[in-house]
């Protein structure tokens, strides 16, 4: 059934989740009460106590449906993605914020208790901003700078400090990496890209299909990204700064090894919920 022949709420919610799920989509009637509250601004409570309310024009429904159904991100339909304590825009110039990129904030938190001790925060690879407005939001006399090669990501994250309040104490540099960069900062976070090349393709269809392949692409084998960041980390951290990194599953040797080559104390390396070891935390090496 490609068009709805029911134009109540229940109806409508009923083709959608058999749509989805033909398509593959995982918890297909929750996507489609999502999709539903999307098109038509009813919450779900109101779904379940209204199914045999008959609603207007489908055709905004079906047209996300459809797109869900091809595999459009959600939060690219949406606009939205909640990262942390934070509400953020995404469009697809951006990487999707991840439960498991909030790791990094979890260590930093760990790592530096007193929300007085950090002032500075670097965030490469900004992408929405996710990193560094999360960090902003827990350290309230930091500032922050965030960097991005594409402008136009670059201007979303703006956009997102500016929602969460945040636009006093964040600016965004486009560059490449950290390149103009000559400050020192108490805590530097990334989360660069760091999927083989040849992976890429074996990603979720939702991934490969509709976010940027430059926030995916790591080169050959995953560490581009590490092998120009790294060895510069000792220029932008200050002698009792921290530097957060996410990686791949199984990459945390590789990366460990990068650090110690240039010189990188291994603080810890940490695990997201599911015990997957996702960052690690480094600090400029102390010689006796």
């Amino acid at each position: 059934m490609t068009h709805p022949d029911d134009s109540r709420a229940g109806g409508l919610i009923g083709w959608a989740t058999a749509y989805l799920a033909e398509r593959g989509i995982e918890q297909a009637r929750r996507e489609a009460r999502l999709l539903f509250e999307l098109a038509y601004g009813r919450e779900v409570s109101w779904q379940l106590t209204h199914a045999d309310e008959s609603m207007p024009e489908p055709d905004v429904f079906v047209d996300f449906v459809r797109r869900r159904g091809a595999g459009e991100p959600m939060a690219y339909l949406s606009g939205k993605k909640g990262f942390w304590t934070l509400d953020l825009e995404v469009t697809p110039d951006t990487l999707i914020p991840r439960g498991d990129t909030e790791t990094l904030i979890e260590a930093l938190l760990r790592h530096r208790p007193d929300r007085r001790s950090v002032t500075s925060v670097l965030d490469l690879g900004t992408g929405s901003g996710c990193l560094l407005l999360a960090a902003l939001s827990e350290y309230p006399q930091a500032l922050g700078i965030g960097v991005d090669r594409k402008e136009r990501t670059a201007r979303q994250a703006r956009k997102n400090s500016a929602l969460n309040n945040l636009a006093s104490r964040a600016d965004f540099v486009v560059a490449d990496w950290s390149d103009p960069l000559n400050s020192r900062f108490d805590v530097v976070l990334s989360n660069p890209p760091y999927i083989p090349k040849a992976d890429i393709p074996g990603l979720m269809k939702d991934v490969v299909a509709y976010e940027p392949g430059a926030a995916l692409d790591g080169g050959e084998d995953g560490l581009d990204a590490y092998r120009q960041i790294i060895p510069r980390l000792s220029d932008l951290l200050e002698p009792h700064g921290l530097a957060i990194l996410e990686f791949g599953i199984g990459q945390e040797e590789d990366v460990a090894g990068i650090a110690r080559k240039a010189g990188l104390s291994v603080v810890e390396h940490c695990s997201d919920l599911a015990g997957i070891i996702r960052a690690i935390v480094l600090s400029p090496q102390v010689h006796s």
